[in-house]
């Protein structure tokens, strides 16, 4: 019976120590006094207690407005999203805030963070790229933007890391394709990805599977579409050959350019010549 008197009396002064602890942070959010909630909003942010500092800083936003501390507390209002987590709303606050203050010492800021939020829901290469492609736009405008800002090396930096994922994702769905048998849709994804990354140093694998898919389409066409597919093969073994030799898979590249312009001439009765006869000598 002793025992459990004091278990009741331990588990009593818990329960009212948490009262207590609460009814400060309820006390002040339902006080009214916008003076008392802009200290404690801000006390909070610096203890990291994010979320009691974000609902004190929205609750006195209004009252703030036409005052020169509101841009402290937008701003702050608008990273607390950030530091939640929440970056689609991060995103929406603070270019909120650069709109809202143009002339702002922290608009560079802002405008930094809302892009830096679009990064960080860039999600794998594998996934759907939408944030990937938007945080990239943003923070190329951010250099154009802001040329001489300290952070230029850092977007840079940012900008060729999310180009190197959609590279990646464009040649495995390029890859799958040719896995699949699908070797138009490969040769098109794979096309696309020269014209998107010009600079990429994959290109002999690119061009060496856009070749291979277009042989064996060709090897597998009905007849009266082998004589176009044939000659699209030469046109891409060709320029395998021209800008590859001596890579591991010259040697498969040219037998499908040999085979293709014998195929052609068996096609069209010997009437095929092809201008650059001998390609890959």
């Amino acid at each position: 019976m002793k025992k459990r008197l004091v278990q009741l009396l331990f588990l009593s002064a818990f329960a009212l120590l948490s009262v207590n602890c609460k009814s400060e942070y309820e006390k002040i959010r339902g006080s009214g006094d916008t003076d008392k909630m802009f200290a404690k909003a801000f006390e909070y942010y610096e203890q990291q207690e994010y979320l009691r500092a974000q609902t004190l800083l929205e609750l006195i936003i209004p009252a703030y407005r036409g005052k020169p501390e509101l841009e402290k507390v937008y701003f702050t209002y608008a990273d607390t999203y950030y530091k939640l987590g929440k970056y689609i709303m991060a995103n929406y606050y603070f270019k909120n805030f650069a709109s809202t203050f143009p002339h702002s010492a922290q608009r560079e800021d802002a405008d930094f963070m809302a892009a830096y939020s679009n990064y960080q829901m860039s999600p794998g290469f594998r996934l759907e790229q939408t944030y990937t492609i938007k945080a990239i736009d943003e923070l190329q405008l951010f250099v154009n933007t802001y040329p001489n800002s300290p952070r230029l090396q850092e977007c840079n930096k940012l900008i060729d890391q999310m180009r190197l994922k959609l590279e990646k994702k464009n040649y495995e769905e390029g890859i799958l394709y040719f896995n699949l048998r699908q070797y138009q849709a490969a040769t098109t994804t794979l096309e696309n990805l020269l014209k998107d990354f010009p600079e990429t140093s994959n290109a002999e694998q690119v061009r060496y599977h856009i070749a291979k898919a277009n042989y064996l389409l060709a090897e597998n066409s009905i007849f009266e579409k082998q004589e176009e597919r044939y000659k699209s093969t030469i046109a891409y073994t060709k320029d395998y050959l021209e800008k590859f030799k001596g890579n591991d898979n010259y040697n498969e590249v040219k037998s499908f350019y040999n085979n293709s312009v014998k195929k052609l001439k068996s096609i069209t009765n010997g009437r095929y010549q092809d201008q650059s006869a001998g390609a890959g000598r």
